[in-house]
């Protein structure tokens, strides 16, 4: 099974402490933030400051992301060539297009080679955040190797459609399906837009419930109090685990007698159960859950 990413914690970029603590906090993936939690004054320090961090820190198996500034700023191509350098696990792209897409790939190229990294190690997670980009998610996608992921930005996309951003997030539902279709389709991760009322862990169990239901594989957070709500939504319960195993139970059986078909509690078992119980059993083991 590929890399988790049932949670992305932001951090700011310019707090020596949260990035000190940042790998600690229970989270698959630490986005270290150069972008929105970084005023127009702190951009350079707060880049070196993550440079540090990466070289000096030893932040486990938790993954690394660096979100830059948008490719049109003057920061952005700063923060690509410092930042690359010390081999995070991806830089995070902010209103991505495909054009930029593919100047960052030609970039990460050249520093790979000048520093020694394998070619593509440093991978790319594009934010969709804007109608343009929930509508050429595809092609955003399929603009570069690179490309782990793709993470849906609610805040900034009903800004840009003009409308209000709600608790109940109907207003995105379109979004968050196009983008999970689409990621789906290209075998990447699709992490939804955070839950921004970090009080409220009931509702962002819902929210995390609805995304899951419509197959965004992840969750962003904001908060360090979110991951235990946005994980447990995200493990398998153990009813799942259970039933899981009582299909490749009965598969190894049907095997065993030479059956092509076979049939569990009077309900025919096909490809695609057989494919999610053993991704369920699998999860299950990796998370130390049976």
């Amino acid at each position: 099974m590929k890399r988790l990413r049932r949670t992305m914690l932001f951090m700011p970029g310019n707090n020596p402490g949260m990035l000190q603590n940042a790998g600690i906090l229970g989270a698959d993936s630490i986005i270290l933030d150069l972008e929105d939690a970084v005023s127009l004054t702190e951009k350079d320090s707060a880049r070196i400051l993550v440079r540090e961090a990466i070289k000096n820190i030893d932040y486990s198996n938790v993954e690394v992301v660096v979100r830059i500034n948008p490719f049109t700023t003057e920061f952005a191509k700063k923060d690509i060539d410092v930042i690359a350098r010390v081999g995070p696990d991806a830089l995070m792209i902010p209103k991505a297009t495909e054009e930029e897409l593919k100047d960052i790939n030609e970039i990460l190229i050249n520093i790979e080679i000048e520093e020694g990294f394998e070619k593509g190690s440093i991978k790319l997670f594009p934010i969709v955040e804007t109608a343009y980009g929930v509508e050429n998610v595809y092609s955003i996608i399929k603009s570069s190797n690179r490309i782990a992921g793709i993470l849906l930005g609610g805040e900034d996309l009903t800004s840009d459609l003009g409308i209000k951003r709600t608790k109940e997030g109907e207003e995105v539902f379109y979004a968050r399906n196009r983008v999970a279709i689409a990621c789906r389709a290209m075998k990447v991760d699709s992490i939804d837009t955070p839950f921004t009322d970090t009080n409220d862990l009931e509702g962002l169990e819902k929210d995390t419930w609805k995304a899951k239901s419509l197959g965004l594989t992840g969750k962003a957070a904001i908060n360090p109090r979110q991951i235990d709500a946005i994980h447990s939504v995200y493990a398998p319960t153990a009813e799942e685990i259970k039933h899981a195993k009582r299909v490749l139970e009965a598969m190894e059986e049907a095997e065993a007698e030479g059956k092509g078909v076979f049939s569990l509690d009077g309900k025919m078992v096909d490809a695609p159960i057989i494919n999610r119980a053993k991704n369920t059993v699998e999860l299950a083991r990796i998370l130390g859950l049976g």
